[in-house]
Order: structure tokens, then C-alpha cells, then sequence
């Protein structure tokens, strides 16, 4: 797999100064930032070493989801330079987060889980969430895929 994220996001933000690239190093900046405060939660729990690569991805995920959020309320309130810094946010996280799934292979994904788990019912909704945030992390919406998989064990 070669680089982890982690090495990605700090060659990223050399080559932004080197470029004096204004947006990509304040979004590195506060990738960097989010990723060193999960770190110290990490740490002060005990877990040693720091988030991994599937922590990182949640991050950037949450990151992008709040950019969109915030882009199409500026676009609303006619504020279009505004929106237009949240999408170019966006697309430098998007760089280190990996190819997002189509509706189609999010449902085959579902089913995956679901038949390696054994699940049967919403009590194992757990089991089948875990699996996939272990396997797709950051390809997926997990806020709009806990309410698929809750229909289909429902």
C-alpha cells in the first residue's frame, strides 16, 4: 500500500508551502490539526501510538461533510466566494480519501456484511456496521448507510 495517510498528509503540506498553495496548505493544516487532537484522545485512553488509517479516513470524511454542508448553505444565502473555498476544501481532502462507492456497490456492500456476519435481525446491526467501517472506511456515508442496513435487517 506504500505510504500511509498519515506520511500522504505531511508530504502534502511540504509541496503545498513549496507551491505556496494557500488553500491546500490551510486544509493540510487543519487535517493535520484534527488528526494530532484525535492523537491526544487516543493517547489519553491508553491506546499508545495514535489513530491509524481508518481513524484518519473518518476524519477526512467528517471534514468533507461539513464543507458540503457549508457550501450549499452559502450558495442559499447567495454567498458564492464563500462556497466556492468550502469546494476547494473539499477537493484537497478528497485527494487522500479514497474513491467513494456507488449507490449500487454500497448495497452490495451491505449484503457482503450482512451474509459474513450471519446476520439476521437489528440486533446484529452492530456487527454488520462494524465490518463496514472496517472494510470501507471513509468510501462510504455511514450516517446514510446505518438506516439501509437498519431497512434491510428491519
Amino acid at each position: 500500500m506504500g505510504m500511509g495517510l498519515r506520511d500522504r498528509i505531511g508530504a502534502g503540506l511540504k509541496e503545498a508551502m513549496r507551491e505556496k498553495d494557500a488553500t491546500k496548505l490551510s486544509t493540510l493544516r487543519l487535517i493535520s490539526a484534527a488528526v494530532k487532537d484525535q492523537d491526544i484522545a487516543a493517547r489519553s485512553k491508553g491506546e499508545g501510538g495514535g489513530v491509524g488509517d481508518a481513524e484518519v479516513l473518518a476524519i477526512l470524511g467528517k471534514m468533507v461533510k461539513q464543507r458540503q454542508e457549508s457550501a450549499r448553505a452559502y450558495e442559499e444565502g447567495g454567498r458564492l466566494e464563500l462556497a466556492e473555498k468550502e469546494r476547494a476544501e473539499i477537493s484537497v481532502i478528497e485527494d487522500y480519501l479514497p474513491r467513494q462507492l456507488s449507490d449500487e456497490e454500497v448495497a452490495a456492500a451491505i449484503d457482503g456484511a450482512i451474509a459474513e456476519t450471519g446476520a439476521t435481525g437489528l440486533r446484529d446491526m452492530g456487527r454488520v456496521m462494524g465490518v463496514l467501517k472496517t472494510k470501507f472506511a471513509g468510501q462510504m456515508d455511514f450516517g446514510a448507510v446505518g438506516p439501509a442496513v437498519k431497512a434491510r435487517l428491519g
